[in-house]
């Protein structure tokens, strides 16, 4: 009997973001991803959120490497993280590798990895497992479909996709390869597909279309400055604006961090062709008159330090927006950023400028497959058994309902989540729910700084605030010696309420002499009879429930 395949998920089934799995043979793993998340608006003070780690932490010194499908955060960006506990090749395409290095190096763990080049087509020996990379269009230079051939057979994981038939590298999603995958002996046995877009009908537009959109808009706002925000890792639409800027006769300069490095790294590896003597410093901007230049930048996601939510804020040292401006946002905003973004485009108009987005305008494409091209993927492929992943539950409840229009058998399309297990082996396909632990680990400052205690705390706080009492006692007597002094955040205003403080400091003065007479004189005691008077009168004068802290002090 041939050993079993295990594959495990543990982030991007049923969310937008912490893409990571593995698959395991003969108790050897490797990671196909390994991303984070950024937080939603029910996670206040949160920076990230990371998959859990605790089943590799545990499986370290079985980790032969890991897969990086492309060079996105949600696929990559939580390598750093993992170095900390593992140490571990990484094997995916040079410029995927350039960016995850850059991340790595920043943390100083650069030396507990190996950065290891494939190229389009090849196929590698990782340990017990035999990877193909095959090319595939996105939003991101050099993303990989992969097809791992194992002992129970081919799996086929598609990474993020779309069909690009005209793409601006001329690098297409290698279709041929796909499909004599597909007819070998054997064929296809499971398929792993991108489910983003899954509920948008027909295709996806070419990305070569925003080009020709850069080109109109450039001669349509002549004598107007034009700062473009993308993703720093789109290189190819940083291209495409860059070209239609130069071919308008504008200067470039590039503004944030990542976008800096990125288009570094490009220029370095041959993958973006820009002039020297066309590009200009940040700080020169303001000496060039608004039609002679462009600013591309980060910060479409409205990130709060990025480059556009500082000139927004005009706090940005150099940039300084106003009447003259044409912002373009060429992203569409991750679901969780949707008023994160809003919020910048009112500020930009506020200073004066004009906004151009994807709701106004076509200067953005997605990098994912609609429904005619999903269907068309799983009819190339023709697996044995398909499992969604990437997206949201719908988006994987839809693209389920479409691998089932294309020919698969229902009882063999299986909808999995985050924590669930699949065994491939010669008898077929099973899954165990729940198999590994899967939640969010939330990173504040530093790796799981909070817990949902925490957040559930933060989001008390956020909504109903809180009152401190501070009151001192007679540590002998149990008497109040000075107090009780109500102090509020978040519940009402004390200036406006005076009245209602001091009948909460009577209540709770009242309730400490109850106790005291009762002879209850202890700390604790008095500490309890504090907080349940002063939580009582708050429910029952304005039926709310912050946070109440007693702070006794004795003398």
């Amino acid at each position: 009997m041939t050993p079993p395949t295990r594959i495990v998920f543990l982030g991007g089934l049923g969310e937008i973001g912490r893409n990571c799995m593995f698959l395991e043979v003969e108790e050897r793993i490797l990671l196909i991803d390994c991303g984070l998340m950024f937080p939603e608006v029910d996670m206040p003070g949160v920076d990230l959120v990371l998959p859990d780690f605790t089943y590799l932490r545990e499986h370290a010194d079985a980790i032969e490497g890991v897969v990086l499908t492309h060079a996105h955060e949600d696929h990559a960006g939580a390598l750093s993280f993992l170095l900390r506990d593992a140490s571990f090749p990484i094997y995916a395409a040079p410029l995927s590798l350039g960016m995850a290095a850059n991340r790595i190096r920043e943390s100083g763990l650069i030396d507990r990895t190996e950065l290891i080049p494939v190229a389009d087509g090849e196929r590698r020996a990782i340990g017990p497992f035999d990877v193909e990379f095959v090319p595939v269009t996105h939003s991101v230079p050099h993303a990989f479909a992969a097809a791992y051939h194992t002992p129970a057979g081919t799996i086929l994981h598609t990474g993020d996709f779309k069909l690009d038939l005209s793409p601006i590298d001329g690098r297409r999603t290698d279709l041929a390869l796909l499909g004599e995958i597909a007819r070998r002996p054997g064929g296809v046995r499971l398929l792993m597909s991108d489910s983003t877009n899954a509920e948008r009908p027909g295709s996806t537009p070419s990305e070569s279309i925003v080009g020709a959109r850069m080109r109109s808009l450039f001669r349509e706002r002549e004598g107007k400055r034009v700062i473009v925000a993308s993703f720093a890792s789109h290189l190819h639409r940083v291209q495409q604006v860059a070209e239609a800027a130069l071919a308008a006769g504008r200067s470039l300069a590039f503004v944030g961090r990542s976008m800096v490095n990125n288009v570094a790294l490009a220029r370095e590896m041959g993958l973006l062709d820009l002039p020297v003597g066309r590009i200009i410093d940040l700080e020169e901007v303001e000496r060039y008159a608004p039609g002679d230049v462009c600013i591309i930048c980060t910060g479409s996601q409205g990130e709060p330090m990025a480059a556009l939510s500082l000139m927004a804020a005009h706090e940005h040292k150099w940039v300084h927006i106003g009447d003259d401006d044409v912002v373009v946002i060429s992203a569409h905003a991750i679901p969780g950023n949707e008023s994160n973004v809003s919020r910048i485009i009112d500020s930009l108009y506020r200073a004066g400028a004009e906004v151009v987005h994807g709701g106004n305008d076509h200067v953005h494409v997605s990098g994912h497959a609609s429904q005619e091209e999903l269907k068309f993927m799983l009819n190339l492929v023709q697996p044995e058994w398909f499992v969604p992943v990437h997206g949201e539950y719908r988006h994987m409840v839809n693209h389920a309902m479409l691998a089932e229009q294309s020919g698969v058998p229902a009882e063999r399309v299986i909808i999995c989540e985050d924590g669930d297990a699949l065994t491939l082996d010669d008898a077929g396909l099973s899954v165990e729910r729940e198999a590994v632990p899967a939640g969010y680990v939330y990173v504040d400052g530093i790796v799981g700084d909070i817990g949902h205690g925490v957040l559930r705390d933060r989001r008390n706080l956020a909504e109903e605030g809180f009152v401190a009492v501070i009151v001192t006692i007679d540590k002998h007597t149990g008497e109040i010696v000075t107090g009780p002094e109500i102090v509020t955040r978040g519940w009402v205003h004390g200036e406006e309420a005076e009245a209602l403080l001091e009948e909460a400091a009577a209540a709770v003065r009242a309730s400490i002499e109850d106790a005291t007479r009762e002879g209850a004189t202890d700390f604790d005691t008095i500490r309890r009879h504090t907080r349940r008077a002063a939580g009582r009168f708050i429910a029952d004068r304005t039926r709310r429930r912050p946070a109440v802290i007693p702070v006794v002090m004795e003398v």
